[in-house]
């Protein structure tokens, strides 16, 4: 039986705008299981209890503990799943994929490129991980998907590194590439629309609908090594909304990473 790695990293301090994405790992566990739904991914995947090695979550004083708690949890040699936490927590976790890896492609599906050299004097600020990423050469390739935010400096910052960009006033499920290398994904809620996930920081119009995104993950075909879950903020959330949709889509990573 295949299995997975689960590990949250309950931190959001590098949050630029509202905090509470550190509340978010445990109420995404609790989604997953919620009884008002069942277990099973859309390809009829049962993704069980017992398929996943779950570490629980980590409450984080360092930023760079993160990397270290990851590759303590990557001696698993098993696919790595993690629950965040604000956006800030890719870099570290990339830093200790790399390490175990080597370089790999990045999926990178969000409303934000994220590539600025720093925000507000912060340079690990959850506006600049994948700057930090294209810097120390941690990815061979990097996609971003659902990108609806770029100013002049990040597009700059994306041509320096040779990010490919597929903005999502372009959006086509055609356009995205297939990928050579083992495979991350970098899955920021709030790259959907606010209509479907309104529990985020920063609501940003004109996304992803749900099922948008279930036919992105649903398309890959390579082999996915690990993957992040981030920017749910609960305390914005109506009705576990967002909290259901996160669970939706834990699901579909995890058949995802088994597969």
């Amino acid at each position: 039986m295949k299995r997975i790695v689960l590990q949250g990293m309950a931190y959001d301090d590098k949050s630029s705008y509202q905090k509470g994405p550190a509340l978010a790992p445990p109420l995404i566990r609790l989604a997953y299981l919620n009884d008002s739904s069942n277990t099973c991914a859309e390809n009829g995947t049962d993704i069980s209890e017992d398929i996943i090695e779950d570490k629980g979550d980590y409450s984080i004083e360092d930023h760079f503990e993160i990397e270290r708690h990851t590759l303590e949890n990557l001696r698993e040699g098993l696919p790595l799943l993690t629950l965040g936490g604000d956006h800030s927590i890719t870099y570290p976790l990339l830093k200790a994929i790399h390490l175990v890896h080597g370089p790999v492609d990045i999926l990178h599906i969000d409303a934000h490129s994220d590539l600025y050299d720093n925000f507000e004097g912060d340079r690990l600020s959850h506006a600049c991980p994948f700057a930090r990423i294209m810097e120390e050469q941690l990815a061979d390739k990097l996609v971003q998907v659902g990108i609806r935010t770029l100013n002049t400096h990040q597009r700059k910052q994306a041509d320096k590194f040779g990010v490919q960009i597929i903005e999502m006033k372009d959006w086509d499920l055609s356009l995205l590439p297939e990928f050579k290398n083992p495979l991350y994904i970098s899955l920021d809620i709030d790259a959907l629309d606010p209509a479907f996930a309104p529990g985020v920081s920063h609501l940003e119009p004109g996304g992803f609908s749900t099922r948008q995104l279930l036919s992105i993950l649903q398309s890959i075909k390579s082999p996915v090594i690990g993957a992040d879950l981030v920017e749910f903020n609960p305390l914005n959330d109506l009705n576990e909304q967002t909290a259901m949709v996160c669970g939706k889509l834990f699901k579909e990573l995890v058949a995802l990473m088994i597969k």
